[in-house]
């Protein structure tokens, strides 16, 4: 955790900031994938306190953990912080989506992981579209740095009040604010197949990544693993490329 770190004076600086979206755009809320997760977790209690109507999608999609564990938890959150909760079951598309693939082109296990987050953008944008809301944005600095977020899919948004934070300083802020206590202790997954973690997936943990995005030093392991990622990963942060004669 960082030293002096006034989470207090964070909470109501991120949360001004955020009223002050809704205000100047004109919407009537916020709406956010509620996934059980830690990134989730501070996006949803920030929005809520900025912006009364703000509503948590649970977006499970073939995984069982999204039917339970993740469920779980997005519930437990909604629950402790008062947010409005909806469920939209997107297996059943998802298995739609292949079924109208099948013949035109093989998935591969990438192609197929990265369907669930598009979908889910998807639902999150159309209920935005309906109701007048603003998508919020749940990736956190780390994740940007990796590259380890579906391009047009949990990453994109229309406003991101996490953006800034590693993902230590988002546990370190759940942790002030009391957050479930199941979400802050258990690993963090995207979800995306059963037994999936993020570190395991990556092979580095959060801390590792941490250290060096704000202290620079990282073993010669680790660091390998860290630039291959980002340099790999750059087309997902850069704008999109436009011809200009």
């Amino acid at each position: 955790m960082m030293i002096g770190r006034d989470w207090k004076a964070e909470f109501e600086g991120r949360t001004a900031w955020i009223r002050g979206l809704v205000e100047s755009s004109g919407v009537r809320g916020i709406i956010f994938g509620n996934s059980g997760g830690k990134d989730s977790a501070l996006t949803g209690i920030l929005c809520k306190a900025a912006c009364e109507n703000t509503v948590g999608v649970i977006m499970p999609c073939a995984s069982r953990r999204n039917y339970g564990e993740d469920a779980d938890d997005g519930r437990a959150l909604a629950e402790q912080f008062g947010i409005e909760t909806r469920t939209v079951d997107l297996t059943g598309v998802r298995e739609a989506e292949l079924a109208a693939l099948r013949g035109i082109t093989e998935v591969s296990d990438l192609a197929l992981a990265n369907i669930a987050p598009r979908l889910r953008m998807t639902t999150l944008y159309t209920i935005a579209a309906a109701e007048g809301r603003l998508v919020a944005g749940t990736g956190n600095r780390s994740e940007a740095y990796m590259g380890y977020f579906t391009k047009w899919g949990d990453g994109a948004c229309d406003f991101n009040p996490i953006a800034d934070l590693t993902a230590t300083e988002v546990l370190d802020f759940l942790r002030w604010l009391g957050a479930p206590k199941s979400i802050i202790e258990k690993a963090p997954s995207a979800g995306l197949f059963d037994g999936q973690t993020d570190e395991k997936e990556m092979g580095v943990t959060y801390r590792a990544i941490d250290e060096y995005l704000t202290e620079g030093t990282a073993s010669d392991r680790d660091l390998a693993i860290i630039e291959r990622y980002h340099r790999r990963s750059e087309h997902k942060r850069r704008p999109i490329p436009v011809y200009t004669p």
